[in-house]
């Protein structure tokens, strides 16, 4: 490869628009001295090549804008260098004009639909070769800077979403600390509870995964839908800030009156959270925190309250939460208790499938018993 550059005052428009190169494919020196010469006054860099394999050696090497490329050529021609070129994604879209005899224009036209962009026949007819290469080099400056123009756009468009993410994900920190703040005040009217509220968090995180794993729940739980969950479960006992403490804190049983009382309790904390999603829609995880406070006590066999719905009547959110619930109540100590083993736990929760628990939801905690006792144990009460 040769590189030939020749002075000259005179520039194009497509000249002052960039500093393009050149690359002259042709087995005749005296043509490739000809083109040299005439694009060389037009302020060019220049690279020569005699065959299609020096062609592709030069491309290999650095890229040129515009290629002046010879259909018969030794070792390789100037149609199997355009195949070659078309099928490399770093040459796909240089641009390429074909040289030709007058006898072979049909060969050229075939090149044209291969993906060239113009040919030129020889004798080369100097006004005809500078028409057609500045047009050319003109297109390409074009397109370029149409690519640079789309980057700068597609990364300010990162840059802007980046931020935006940023701020959401601040905001939404914000908001899910003051909502965590808000139930674990409600949450400390009750001594006995501990580090309730981050273990439901954990335990309604796994069982959805697990869930989410399976083919039935696939479509219905994703990454948001697991977000979700993980911030609104602290919301599920919220409306026990309306029951009084007398019925609240009583060690003993409560009579049929305070149950009645006690049982609000969902309702209370649903309607609080729909007045807060009525002033201020579009939070996903209120609407979640809404289904769990109102649903959390119902029971897959319709004994649940305060509504008494069934099986898939019941929020998936609230069916989950409604495990961990009772796993957390049974492996806690309260005082007219001790707290039960994992084992026993683990029973009590396995008699109440089908009845109390969703048997998908049960299925779930089997498979991921394990790390229920890891979560346990990560997040001891005092007392422990």
């Amino acid at each position: 490869m040769v590189d030939v550059r020749e002075d000259s005052t005179a520039k194009t428009a497509a000249e002052e628009a960039g500093d393009f190169t050149v690359l002259i494919a042709d087995d005749i020196e005296s043509n490739r001295d000809l083109l040299c010469r005439r694009l060389g006054k037009m302020g060019f860099r220049l690279l020569t090549a005699s065959n299609g394999l020096d062609v592709l050696e030069s491309l290999a090497q650095a890229p040129v804008d515009l290629v002046l490329l010879d259909l018969m050529m030794p070792v390789m021609d100037g149609i199997e260098v355009l195949q070659r070129m078309r099928q490399d994604a770093r040459h796909h879209d240089t641009p390429v004009i074909m040289i030709t005899a007058n006898d072979d224009v049909e060969n050229a036209v075939r090149c044209i639909d291969m993906g060239a962009v113009d040919y030129l026949v020889k004798p080369f007819n100097h006004t005809l070769l500078r028409a057609r290469v500045n047009a050319c080099l003109e297109r390409k400056r074009l397109r370029d800077q149409e690519v640079r123009y789309r980057g700068r756009i597609k990364r300010q468009n990162d840059e802007l979403e980046e931020r935006v993410r940023r701020q959401v994900r601040e905001i939404s920190e914000s908001q899910l600390a003051t909502i965590f703040a808000m139930s674990k005040l409600a949450e400390s009217r009750d001594p006995e509870t501990g580090k309730h509220l981050e273990r439901m968090r954990e335990y309604c995180r796994l069982l959805s995964r697990q869930l989410g794993r399976t083919p039935a729940y696939r479509a219905q739980i994703d990454e948001t839908f697991v977000e979700n969950i993980y911030a609104a479960s602290p919301l599920h006992d919220i409306g026990k800030v309306g029951v009084d403490d007398a019925v609240l804190l009583k060690p003993g049983r409560l009579t049929e009156e305070e149950w009645v009382l006690m049982r609000r309790h969902p309702v209370l904390g649903a309607d609080t959270l729909r007045e807060v999603d009525r002033q201020h829609p579009g939070n996903s995880f209120i609407r979640v925190g809404i289904d769990i406070a109102e649903s959390h006590h119902e029971k897959w066999d319709g004994s649940g309250y305060p509504y008494g719905k069934r099986k898939k009547d019941i929020p998936l959110v609230a069916r989950i939460l409604a495990l961990g619930d009772v796993y957390d109540a049974l492996t806690s100590q309260r005082c007219y208790k001790k707290a039960f083993s994992h084992e026993k736990s683990r029973s009590i929760i396995e008699q109440g499938e089908g009845r109390h628990f969703d048997p998908d939801v049960v299925q779930a905690f089997r498979e991921v018993e394990t790390e229920f006792l890891r979560v346990r144990q990560a997040f001891q009460d005092a007392e422990g």
